[in-house]
C-alpha cells in the first residue's frame, strides 16, 4: 500500500527505525528494495562510534537488547559518501542525528544539499533536543522529525514544546532502558561494554509504546511513526489504531531477515483488503473512536463455538477460579458464581469471544 508523508509518495508505510540495518548506503539500498517506504540513517555523529564487541544480544524471541552507541562512520563519510549513494539508488532517506545541537548544526545543512527527504533528532537528554530542534529549523527547510524516547519522565511535555517550536512529526518511540541480560552459566552480562547494560527493543516493549502513542495522538495532530515492537503484521495495524501515521520496524527485519519486510506489506494490504479499508488514515487513531466500555453482568457474555474448539484445554488451564471445564465434546460450561469475567480465556482462545447483547 502506498502512503504520503511530507507529500513524497512512498512504496508502503513501513520506515525503517535509526538501526543496524541502517549501518551505510548498501544497508538502506537492501531496505528499500525489500519494500520499505524510507529509511532513517544510522545515528550521524561527529565521531564514528567506538562500539564494544558483543553490542547485540537476542533477548526471549522477537526482542533485543544492544549497547550500540551510534554509527560507526563519521558524519563526513555520511555527507561525502553514504547519503549520495543511497539518494542515487532512489532510497528515501530520512537522516537520524544525535545527540547535542554541536553535532547537529555540523552536518544537517549538508544532508539536506545531498538529497535527505528529511532530519530526524535524537538525544540522550530532554534538555538537549529542544535547542538542537530550534537550531535545526532554522538552517534546513526539509521535514524535521523529533525521536521521543519512552524513557522520558515529561514525553507529553516535550513533544507540546517541540511541536510549539516547529517539529514536522514525531518517531515515538526509542528503545526502553537500561536493560540486562546474563548468561547462567558464567554469570556475566551477555553484552560487552563496562557494565553489561544496553537498550530493550522489539516485541517485549510493544505494549509501552503502544500507550505512548495513544496519549501523544491526543495531544497533537502532527504525523507520528509509530516505532518499538512491531514484529508481526497485527502489530502494525494495532500501531496504527493507537494512532500512528506510519509504522516503524527496527528489530524485526534484523531478527527474521529483510525479506521480512515485504510479507508485512503484503499481510497488512490483506488487511485492508479484507477489511475494505483503503487508506491508512481510516485506521489511524481508531481505538480513540472506540474506547472501551465497562460492561455489567447483564450485557457481558461469553460465548463458545464447538466448531473451532481444538480441545486444547488452555482456557480452562489458565482460568484463576477454575471456573470452565467440558461437560460433553461440544459443550463448555461456565460457573457463573465462579467466574469473575476477566476475560483472560477470551483473550487467548479463538473458540471464545464476548457477545454484547446491547448490540444484538
Amino acid at each position: 500500500m502506498k502512503t504520503k508523508i511530507f507529500g513524497r509518495e512512498l512504496q508502503s508505510p513501513i520506515i525503517i527505525g535509526s538501526g543496524p540495518l541502517s549501518y551505510s548506503a548498501d544497508g538502506m539500498i537492501r531496505l528499500y528494495e525489500a519494500g520499505a517506504g524510507a529509511v532513517v540513517t544510522k545515528t550521524i555523529n561527529r565521531y564514528a562510534a567506538k562500539n564494544p564487541n558483543r553490542h547485540m544480544v537476542a533477548c526471549d524471541t522477537n526482542t533485543l537488547i544492544n549497547c550500540e552507541q551510534w554509527s560507526d562512520y563519521a558524519m563526513d563519510e555520511w555527507i561525502d559518501r553514504e547519503i549520495p549513494k543511497a539518494v542515487k539508488a532512489g532510497v528515501s532517506c530520512i537522516a537520524s542525528v544525535g545527540h547535542t545541537m554541536e553535532d547537529s548544526r555540523l552536518c544537517v545543512e549538508a544532508l539536506e544539499r545531498e538529497g535527505c527527504m528529511a532530519i530526524e533528532l535524537v538525544s540522550y537528554s530532554d534538555d538537549t533536543i529542544l535547542p538542537m530542534l530550534v537550531d535545526t529549523k532554522k538552517r534546513v527547510n526539509i521535514p524535521v522529525i523529533v525521536k521521543l524516547s519512552p524513557n522520558s519522565p515529561n514525553l507529553l511535555q516535550l513533544a507540546r514544546a517541540c511541536e510549539e517550536a516547529g517539529a514536522d512529526a514525531f518517531t515515538a518511540c526509542d528503545s526502553i532502558g537500561p536493560a540486562l541480560k546474563i548468561d547462567i552459566e558464567t554469570g556475566k552480562p551477555l553484552l560487552g561494554g563496562d557494565d553489561g547494560y544496553g537498550w530493550l527493543s522489539g516485541a517485549m516493549i510493544r505494549p509501552f509504546i503502544l500507550q505512548k502513542v495513544c496519549e501523544l495522538r491526543k495531544k497533537t495532530k502532527l504525523p507520528i511513526i509509530g516505532l518499538g515492537g512491531i514484529v508481526k503484521w497485527q502489530d502494525a495495524i494495532e500501531m496504527l489504531m493507537a494512532g500512528a501515521d506510519y509504522v516503524g520496524v527496527c528489530s524485526a527485519p534484523i531478527l527474521k531477515g529483510v525479506g521480512y519486510i515485504q510479507k508485512l506489506n503484503e499481510q497488512m494490504d490483506t488487511y485492508f483488503t479484507t477489511h475494505n479499508y483503503q487508506a491508512i488514515h481510516q485506521i489511524s487513531g481508531l481505538v480513540h473512536k472506540n474506547k472501551s466500555e465497562e460492561e455489567d453482568g447483564e450485557t457481558y457474555h461469553m460465548t463458545y463455538d464447538p466448531l473451532t474448539c481444538r480441545h486444547c484445554n488452555r482456557c480452562i488451564e489458565v482460568c484463576p477460579y477454575q471456573a470452565r471445564r467440558f461437560v460433553s465434546e461440544s459443550r463448555m460450561e461456565i460457573n457463573t458464581e465462579a467466574c469473575r469475567r476477566c476475560g483472560l480465556c477470551v483473550s487467548i482462545c479463538n473458540c471464545l469471544s464476548i457477545e454484547d447483547k446491547t448490540r444484538a
